[in-house]
């Protein structure tokens, strides 16, 4: 037998894991009963689960400003930049 819980969460959170989880293969009922059930069974926090650093908001944010320097010629993309990562 299901049961319904209602919970609050912050909009930017809900939206951030809600798009990690996509990336997973999941939705958020999955990976709450994924979670709550692990954590009943083994009676700890049993896994971590990561997203591709691809995906952070930093990286996003660098990528975006970087598209934005192409468009408006600020920039130039060579051959080097697509194959080579920067450390920052």
């Amino acid at each position: 037998m299901s049961k319904t819980i209602t919970l609050r969460v912050d909009e930017h959170i809900k939206e951030t894991a809600e798009t990690m989880l996509e990336e997973l293969g999941l939705n958020m009922t999955t990976y709450l009963n994924m979670s709550l059930k692990a954590f009943v069974r083994e009676n700890q926090i049993p896994f971590a689960l990561s997203v591709d650093p691809f995906y952070s908001e930093a990286n996003q944010s660098r990528l975006r400003k970087a598209v934005a320097d192409v468009e408006s010629g600020r920039a130039m993309l060579t051959v080097r930049d697509l194959v080579e990562v920067e450390d920052d």
